[in-house]
């Protein structure tokens, strides 16, 4: 194991409770602040619960609450910050915990979306790394417990979880010492590719939440479905097309590569992409972040996700009517226009045109 770090987390949900807890577990002195009272007093009194495709365990990481920022600025200055809230919070929580860490330290964006920008512009990109998570779920449902599904790893299938890389896509001796340090939870690798890894994630994403979010269905019902299929074939055609036009060199998500991804107005290709994903109705009926936001009537990053794209889409020049369609979707939702339901899967296509 790496030198045990002071680490500084801005955020106890899922993402925050998971890697942070993992962190304490591990040896490093782990500190995480949050807004929600709940989380805070009861990882205080009886730790945090740790639950996924590993013995389970009870960490029990320093907690305190957003407004006991003068309790935590009266410590040592912290080796490494991240940023674990949700992409609509990055701005400010950058803001928040860097007088936190030292100099020499840095911050880690570990969040979906295209928050890389937004905390380089806070903090200097000279003290930002980005940490791409691939194909790694949890949940936190309720204060003080967080699970991962699975009985195994995902690099006991030969994947890497965990993707660091620099904004300038050098290779340097603190992505490697992240990556090692992250090595208990699963795998990683450091990256020359941060941008292209990000549109990769950034389009995973695109297409599976809010296709949850929207129908109130779990993935592997929604991957029994064939509108279900086609709505998530659709987003990510979509998504691939707009990075790829953007310039980025964007790497496999949902197990193929973006241009087949592209391609898949063509009956061959769609048919194959169809059947990738048909296979994949018996896994687990997970919900992913947005839908777990829609149960807890919490907003959505879905101007970050999909509406990122259609922002992307419109300065490169691409059409993303089902980006569209499915933003705009879920922005009902959001504001209690529109109620979840499987019939939504259908009134997206159709307003895009399918």
């Amino acid at each position: 194991m790496t030198d045990s770090k002071r680490i500084i987390f801005i955020g106890a949900g899922a993402v925050g409770s998971y890697l942070g807890g993992w962190l304490d577990h591990s040896g490093h002195d782990v500190t995480i602040v949050d807004p929600w009272a709940a989380q805070v007093e009861k990882i205080r009194a009886d730790g945090l619960k740790v639950e996924g495709p590993h013995e389970p365990f009870t960490a029990h990481p320093k907690m305190f609450h957003l407004h006991e920022n003068e309790l935590v600025a009266r410590q040592d200055k912290f080796d490494i910050g991240f940023v674990a809230m949700k992409a609509y919070d990055t701005r400010w929580a950058a803001h928040f915990i860097d007088p936190f860490v030292k100099p020499e330290g840095y911050i880690v964006s570990s969040q979906n979306t295209w928050t890389d920008p937004i905390i380089a512009e806070a903090v200097g990109a000279e003290h930002a790394v980005g940490l791409v998570m691939s194909s790694i779920s949890v949940a936190m449902w309720e204060a003080g417990k967080v699970e991962r599904p699975g009985k195994k790893r995902r690099r006991d299938e030969g994947h890497d979880v965990f993707r660091a890389g620099e904004h300038d896509g050098s290779e340097t001796e603190r992505i490697r010492d992240l990556i090692e340090m992250l090595d208990p939870i699963d795998a990683g690798k450091t990256t020359t590719n941060l941008w292209g890894e990000r549109w990769a994630k950034l389009s995973q994403n695109s297409m599976g939440n809010p296709v949850v979010a929207v129908s109130d269905m779990g993935m592997a019902d929604l991957n029994g479905d064939p509108r279900g299929r086609e709505l998530q074939i659709r987003l990510a055609a979509e998504c691939a097309r707009v990075g790829l036009a953007c310039g980025y060199k964007v790497e496999k998500f949902g197990g193929m590569d973006p241009q087949m991804w592209a391609d898949s107005s063509r009956g061959d290709v769609y048919e194959e992409l169809d059947g990738v994903l048909a296979q994949k109705a018996g896994g687990a009926n997970w919900r992913p972040s947005m839908g777990q936001d829609v149960v807890k009537g919490r907003p959505t990053e879905i101007n970050q996700m999909n509406g990122y794209v259609v922002e992307r889409a419109v300065e490169a020049g691409v059409e993303a009517p089902v980006n569209r369609s499915m933003t705009e979707a879920i922005l009902a939702i959001d504001e209690g226009r529109l109620k979840p339901g499987i019939e939504n899967v259908e009134m997206v296509l159709a307003r895009a045109g399918f």
